[in-house]
């Protein structure tokens, strides 16, 4: 298992004092590093934080294995009812491993498609039912507060969609759930109907939570190696707490990207994976950025407002929509490449001439060679327009090799929330617009949030623009 990365394009030397960095910068910032690595040691220490511990529960890994063997062959489609982080996981490891959607080939009991229902669209719900044939179907509700209001609702439909199709007591052998242990109405559910079960640490976030079961027991039931997975992320989590910033580079890329965005103001990052098996994780990432470093206030309680705006793009595909406004618009972003080694297939040109030059110039070359060049050339561009930006290289898309970058992207992720004196782990922001969702569709207790929403309301009423 190897990653490498290579920040050189973000010097000054390339892209300007203005918008790089110097190694003397760098290097007066490296205490800074050692304590954010400290910082949060101590931390998973005292149990606050788990994911670092993730790959190396075998008991879960050889549960969810165990599991999705004796389950092999009566399903042909793995369902998961979940939004956020319970969704945006396993189907990065999906599109990852097996490619992304619809070039997957045909699904059957020995290859399992993995269909996410993650919106309350009803359109969207109702074409996915549609799609799917209820006895060959496993359904798999994920929520770590049992409680989530898109997950239950969506839940709801397609317990009465698989009851109406097989009755009540074969329904309920379709469905297995994963949630917490001791809380929530999905674990009561679970244990009223005698559901399988698998239940996520209680120090472990959505964000966070990949290599818990909510995204080892749909990749164990769609055929992924979940310990070969495992195994890359717990190498990665070993580099991961070194203090050689040459070896750590989760800690090392995190510096780099503190000190860019802070003191050369590149409030937004675009993650540019050129490689379509890593686009579900350049849009988990965009979950895990926002959502963990997105705060009002630092861990003194002053009001800070800090946090960077993700931005998921690909490569080449975005060099046609979106890199105009990369090159000439705002420079405040920072870039950050995705690329791969070596290719699983090349796509070999065919070296025949055919007399047209924009066809023969790129004759006896690759695919894989296009798309490098393409990267690359991208990169030259970005830094001759003084727009700092970074690679990440990984030897080759497979498990090991995945479950590393996400481990690293995970870690990187926490030694930032140190850096910016922030609680990395936590989502205020998110919750106030859950609990008036809650007051609107009349759940008790929630009374209180109606009535701000109806206030917020009448007084919209009166605004004229």
């Amino acid at each position: 298992m190897s990653i490498h990365y290579d920040p050189t394009n973000l010097s000054a030397s390339l892209v300007g004092a203005a918008h790089g960095l110097t190694a003397d910068e760098i290097r007066k910032a490296n205490p800074l590093a050692a304590a954010a690595l400290a910082g949060f040691r101590k931390s998973f220490d005292e149990g606050r934080y788990g994911f670092p511990a993730l790959p190396s529960d075998t008991t879960l890994i050889n549960a969810a294995a165990a599991f999705a063997k004796s389950a092999a062959g009566d399903y042909d489609t793995v369902c998961v009812a979940g939004i956020g982080g319970s969704a945006l996981g396993a189907w990065a490891l999906d599109c990852g491993l097996r490619g992304p959607h619809p070039v997957q080939g045909a699904h059957s009991p020995k290859n399992p498609r993995l269909i996410i229902l993650d919106n309350v669209d009803p359109v969207f719900i109702a074409n996915a039912l549609q799609s799917m044939n209820p006895k060959r179907t496993l359904v798999v509700p994920i929520a770590k507060s049992g409680s989530t209001a898109e997950t239950m609702a969506t839940l709801l439909i397609v317990h009465a969609w698989l009851k109406n199709a097989l009755g009540a007591k074969k329904a309920l052998k379709r469905v297995v759930a994963v949630t917490s242990e001791d809380r929530g109405d999905l674990k009561k559910f679970a244990v009223d109907y005698r559901l399988p079960t698998f239940h996520l640490p209680d120090n472990v976030g959505g964000r966070f939570s990949v290599l818990s079961a909510v995204g080892l027991v749909p990749a164990a039931l769609i055929g992924v190696n979940i310990k070969k997975l495992c195994q890359g992320a717990a190498a990665m989590t070993t580099q991961s707490w070194s203090g050689d910033l040459n070896e750590n580079i989760a800690l090392r890329s995190a510096l780099h990207h503190y000190l860019i965005w802070t003191k050369r103001k590149k409030s937004i990052q675009v993650m540019f994976p050129y490689a379509n098996h890593l686009w579900g994780v350049a849009f988990w990432f965009r979950q895990l950025w926002a959502e963990s470093l997105g705060k009002a206030k630092n861990r003194q309680g002053k009001r800070v407002n800090v946090g960077q705006t993700p931005v998921a793009a690909l490569g080449a595909t975005d060099q046609h929509s979106q890199v105009q406004l990369y090159i000439e618009g705002p420079n405040d972003k920072v870039f950050t490449f995705l690329a791969v080694g070596k290719w699983a297939e090349t796509g070999k040109i065919d070296k025949a001439k055919t007399g047209y030059d924009s066809f023969d110039y790129l004759t006896g070359h690759s695919l894989a060679k296009l798309i490098d060049a393409e990267r690359v050339a991208t990169a030259a561009a970005l830094s001759a327009n003084s727009r700092p930006n970074c690679t990440f290289t990984i030897d080759r898309v497979d498990e090991s090799h995945l479950g590393a970058l996400i481990q690293m992207f995970e870690f990187q992720t926490a030694f930032m929330g140190e850096l910016l004196d922030i609680d990395a782990f936590d989502q205020e922001g998110v919750e106030l617009g859950k609990r008036f969702t809650f007051g609107l569709m009349g759940r008790a207790g929630y009374e209180k949030y109606l009535e701000e929403f109806q206030a917020y309301e009448a007084k919209r009423a009166k605004v004229k623009i």
